[in-house]
């Protein structure tokens, strides 16, 4: 039986959604970042994956979100704590 797929978390989401959020205000196209940009960097990314990765449908892997934060000009971390609001499960002591 194959593995299944673990499920992507509320950080997951988050940086999903900062890194979608951020390429557009950047006015990068997926395929712009990803080939053009993240690849560049020596991280190899289709557009298809970076579409993936922003539908939560591919996890981002540490690998990806430091290729893709660099791409964009920003931090890994920026990305992973998405916007100014964690998830309540993230906060320190809310666990």
């Amino acid at each position: 039986m194959p593995p299944r797929p673990l499920e992507i978390g509320p950080a997951g989401r988050a940086a999903a959604q900062a890194i979608e959020r951020t390429r557009a205000a950047r006015g990068y196209s997926q395929r712009q970042l990803a080939a053009a940009r993240v690849t560049a960097l020596g991280r190899p990314m289709t557009f298809t994956a970076l579409s993936r990765i922003e539908r939560t449908v591919r996890r981002c892997d540490i690998d990806d979100l430091v290729a893709i934060a660099a791409a964009l000009g920003s931090s890994p971390n920026a990305l992973r704590a998405g916007p100014s609001s964690r998830p309540e499960s993230l906060r320190v002591g809310g666990i």
